[in-house]
């Protein structure tokens, strides 16, 4: 599925006009008309656009810019709510996006993580069964027609293998790719037109977020791609975590599809279950702890982490298999980073320990994208005064909130935004850090990476990656110097038979470039003036001089030339 294509595509057709109908009419009852350009209504014949009854320029015109954040999130909420799935998703995805929103645009996109309608299970169930090509009973001994979680991609049951595995069964809800490819590009069109008209959603930078959309949706539609994260976070966890405390569970990728994914079941208490977890919380804070350790060297090291690890994600497992560990679930949203952005992370993090905030703006300009490039002086200033009180503070005593503000409204103030995969990190840390001061863990993340920077740099910049990355540059080089010569010989050969030439200009030089020509003339001068009266001097070795008349004439003459020779180039000096 080519979302991106599917959108630009629709200028030229509407594949559903009669959902491409329901939506305007939503958005102009919430009062979205006056947005709503006539290159939108042409798209549906025979359409007349309502007029809503109360508009929205009337209420942002006299309102703070908080004011009209809220105004514009609580109209778009509405909308979306009547809209269904694709669009509570594309709104739940806004709501994670302080970088680009204000915070009261933020808060009323949250209120759509609670706003999915939940399947019957007999709705899901032909589709399990097509995935599986088997009837129910052949695979479970039995299933839970109750969900235990839905959400705007898929629906989630408890169920038994016939070998007495507890197991989940995560499907996809019907129709929902066909739904949300439409919705998607129906959305890419509506937000184009209207940021062509209006000032306050341009602000908002809703088109900004609409790759980003399609880019999670395309990986979370598919439960292949949950299924590899799962065992690739896996194998990660495996090599760092010593102490074998988080468990990830087992996907049976035989019965998983694209449609479903069969997961093993984790017996415990997920953290979000406040009240019984704090019953635990010191067995739990160490491994808590332990935890923050981890997922710092699956990221720096392997560039791979779980993006999403809020308290509904972590379980405190009770089985006797397992009692005690730390589980984990949901492997649909993931982050991962190129190896030349945890380096340059890396360097971040080290710049920010030793307080070279210099160093740090230089860093991150390298990977941040700008249109011009900033006042440099004004950006360090800006982070260190930002950045500076939150050195050295431990979790409970950080807002990490507060803490991203200032790094965002820093970026904004100089027209810089932060590259996606470096916004699912922070997102990452600081939904690691709602978790922690729900169970009162007070972690020092600047601490702990301090304790471990010489360790990661090591790991990071070792003798096997540097050879690794010498033979690469050699094999580049060894490759460029095969081509050149015959590039060189081909451009040379055009050159000439061309008839190319080469013109210097001097323009906006004359004065300077006289005055050196004029010294090099007098130079000249000089020297031969020199040559002359030296050469009437030798003329008169060996003779006795008492008079004037004593003098050769030739001497005379010589040093003439010579005295004419020396004026002559004070002359060029004058010019």
């Amino acid at each position: 599925m080519d979302l991106i294509r599917a959108g630009l595509g629709l200028s030229k057709t509407i594949r559903n006009v009669t959902r491409l109908q329901e939506i305007v009419l939503v958005f102009a009852r919430h009062g979205f008309d006056e947005f709503i350009t006539n290159n939108v209504t042409a798209k549906i014949p025979n359409f007349v656009l309502p007029k809503s009854k109360k508009r929205i320029t009337e209420e942002l015109r006299n309102s703070s810019e908080k004011d009209w954040n809220q105004i514009l999130g609580f109209r778009l909420r509405k909308c979306f709510e009547e809209l269904g799935p694709a669009f509570i998703k594309f709104g739940q995805l806004l709501s994670s996006r302080e970088d680009l929103f204000h915070p009261s645009f933020i808060e009323e996109m949250k209120m759509l993580r609670d706003k999915v309608k939940p399947v019957a299970f007999i709705e899901v169930l032909p589709l399990i069964e097509q995935s599986l090509g088997k009837k129910l009973n052949q695979v479970f001994l039995e299933v839970d027609p109750n969900s235990i979680g839905t959400a705007s991609i898929g629906v989630v049951y408890r169920a038994v293998l016939l070998d007495g595995t507890p197991v989940v069964i995560k499907v996809r809800r019907p129709g929902i790719e066909k739904e949300i490819e439409t919705d998607f590009s129906i959305l890419m069109f509506l937000a184009t037109q209207a940021e062509r008209v209006s000032a306050e959603l341009r602000y908002l930078g809703i088109s900004r977020v609409i790759n980003d959309f399609s880019f999670t949706l395309q990986r979370e539609l598919n439960f292949n791609i949950e299924a590899l994260n799962c065992e690739r976070l896996k194998k990660n966890l495996e090599k760092h975590d010593e102490k074998k405390i988080y468990y990830i569970p087992k996907v049976f990728k035989e019965l998983s599809s694209e449609d479903i994914l069969i997961i093993e079941e984790l017996k415990g208490i997920p953290f979000s279950q406040s009240e019984l977890i704090l019953q635990k919380k010191e067995d739990i804070v160490p491994k808590m702890e332990y935890g923050v350790q981890l997922f710092l060297k699956t990221f720096l090291k392997d560039g791979f982490f779980h993006a999403d690890l809020h308290g509904g994600n972590f379980f405190y497992l009770e089985d006797e298999l397992h009692k005690g560990k730390i589980g984990l679930i949901d492997f649909g949203l993931m982050g991962s980073l190129s190896k030349n952005g945890r380096h340059h992370f890396i360097a971040i993090i080290y710049a920010i320990l030793s307080y070279n905030y210099e160093n740090l703006v230089y860093e991150f300009l390298d990977v941040a994208e700008y249109d011009n490039i900033p006042d440099i002086e004004g950006l360090v200033r800006d982070v260190r005064d930002g950045l500076s009180p939150f050195v050295g503070l431990s979790v409970k005593q950080t807002n990490f909130s507060e803490l991203l503000m200032v790094v965002i409204n820093t970026l904004k103030k100089h027209q810089i935004y932060l590259p996606r995969e470096w916004y699912i990190v922070f997102r990452a840390l600081i939904t690691i850090d709602g978790v922690g001061k729900s169970l009162g863990v007070d972690l020092n993340i600047f601490g702990i990476l301090e304790n471990d920077i010489n360790d990661i740099v090591q790991s990071t910049f070792n003798k096997d990656e540097l050879i690794e990355d010498a033979v690469w540059v050699a094999r580049d080089l060894s490759s460029s110097m095969r081509i050149l010569p015959r590039h060189v010989r081909w451009f040379l050969r055009d050159f000439a038979s061309k008839g190319y030439a080469l013109e210097i200009k001097n323009s906006g030089y004359e004065r300077e470039f006289s005055a050196l020509v004029g010294a090099l003339i007098f130079l000249s001068f000089s020297t031969i003036a020199a040559i002359f009266v030296f050469s009437g001097v030798f003329i008169m070795a060996g003779r006795m001089i008492h008079y004037w008349g004593d003098i050769p004439t030739m001497s005379w003459i010589l040093w003439s030339i010579g005295l004419l020779l020396f004026a002559s180039g004070i002359g060029s000096l004058k010019k």
